[in-house]
């Protein structure tokens, strides 16, 4: 099957998901700039969800470009992480309204935990229709940024319980460990 489907649907849905998370962000009703405290919970979540939707569609991007064709695995795989990205807008706008309150800052890390799994499954079923030797099997290599994220969002889910401001440095953390985009794929497409 042609990739070329897959990736315009999951450019969608992310464009989708961005546009619903902006839409959360009310307008105040007063013209004073006191009038926008209220909003910062709100724009903080906002901000740190779009840097990870925009971390999963960077890096989306880039590991599509590392294969010539998907299978149905595949595409299954893909609709498991786009499912997974689609509850961020729930979770972005129920932990900024709450003011980063512990239930919804535990969902929130359990959401990006989960993402992450769908992610570490998408990434595997290619390497697997690729070939342990392809070049995207040995891009991804040890992963060790992949590694690292689950733990620190494990950490998040469980601090959001005792202390929110850990739990939230490790959803900063995580996000700001992914920020660049990850070159193993861009160097696995150079080899393609």
């Amino acid at each position: 099957m042609d990739k070329n489907r897959l990736e315009a649907f999951s450019d969608g849905v992310i464009a989708i998901i961005i546009t619903i998370m902006v839409l959360e962000l009310k307008v105040p009703h007063g013209s004073e700039l006191a009038d926008l405290r209220p909003l910062i919970p709100v724009f903080l979540s906002y901000v740190l969800s779009f840097v990870y939707v925009g971390i999963y569609w960077n890096n989306h991007h880039h590991l599509l470009h590392t294969i010539s064709h998907v299978t149905g695995g595949t595409l299954w795989a893909n609709l498991h992480l786009l499912f997974w990205l689609s509850l961020i807008p729930f979770a972005t706008g129920w932990m900024g309204e709450n003011h980063f309150s512990a239930v919804p800052l535990a969902l929130y890390g359990f959401v990006l935990l989960m993402c992450a799994f769908a992610w570490w499954l998408l990434q595997s079923r290619m390497v697997a229709m690729q070939g342990r030797k392809s070049p995207l099997a040995l891009a991804v290599g040890r992963d060790l940024k992949g590694k690292i994220s689950p733990v620190l969002y494990l950490v998040g889910i469980v601090t959001a319980f005792f202390n929110g401001y850990f739990s939230e440095a490790a959803y900063v953390l995580a996000a700001l460990m992914w920020l660049v985009p990850d070159r193993r794929f861009e160097k696995a497409t150079q080899a393609r």
